[in-house]
């Protein structure tokens, strides 16, 4: 059963990474720490999934008041517990978490062009392109109410 918790100084070294072939998709979970560190001011909430007692993958949104909006700004699956459905539940369960909040009606985010998993993930969750481009990554949104 796959649950969220925060970041805590028990379970922050949880070991987590993506295969060689995804490193420039997504930041290490060290960069996703220093950019919850960063954001902090933003709300940011950098999570651990689980797979009951297993951590099996990383998150990390945040606030952008200027956008009224969330940035889901980090998110993968260790890339020894990958292809079982675990993403599509924890990217659920955090759409749920920013629903949830009810601070903004809007969640943001990037991917990388050529990373069709996570196109396809974001697009089975009812995220939809923009057609803006931000630092080289494409953007996506999904309204929430």
């Amino acid at each position: 059963m796959i649950r969220l918790e925060d970041v805590t100084p028990d379970n922050w070294r949880s070991g987590l990474a993506v295969g060689e072939d995804q490193r420039r998709f997504v930041a290490e979970s060290a960069g996703i720490l220093a950019r919850a560190y960063a954001y902090r001011n933003e709300r940011s909430r950098a999570l651990i999934i689980y797979n009951d007692e297993t951590p099996v993958g990383m998150a990390l949104y945040y606030d952008i008041p200027d956008w009224e909006c969330y940035n889901f700004s980090q998110f993968f699956i260790d890339r020894r517990y990958q292809g079982r459905g675990f993403g599509l539940d924890a990217a659920k369960q955090i759409v749920d978490l920013m629903r949830a909040d009810g601070r903004y009606d809007k969640i943001v985010l990037c991917y990388v062009e050529g990373d069709d998993a996570a196109k396809k993930l974001y697009e089975k969750l009812g995220f939809r392109h923009t057609g803006d481009d931000e630092d080289g990554e494409i953007v996506m949104e999904l309204i929430l109410r």
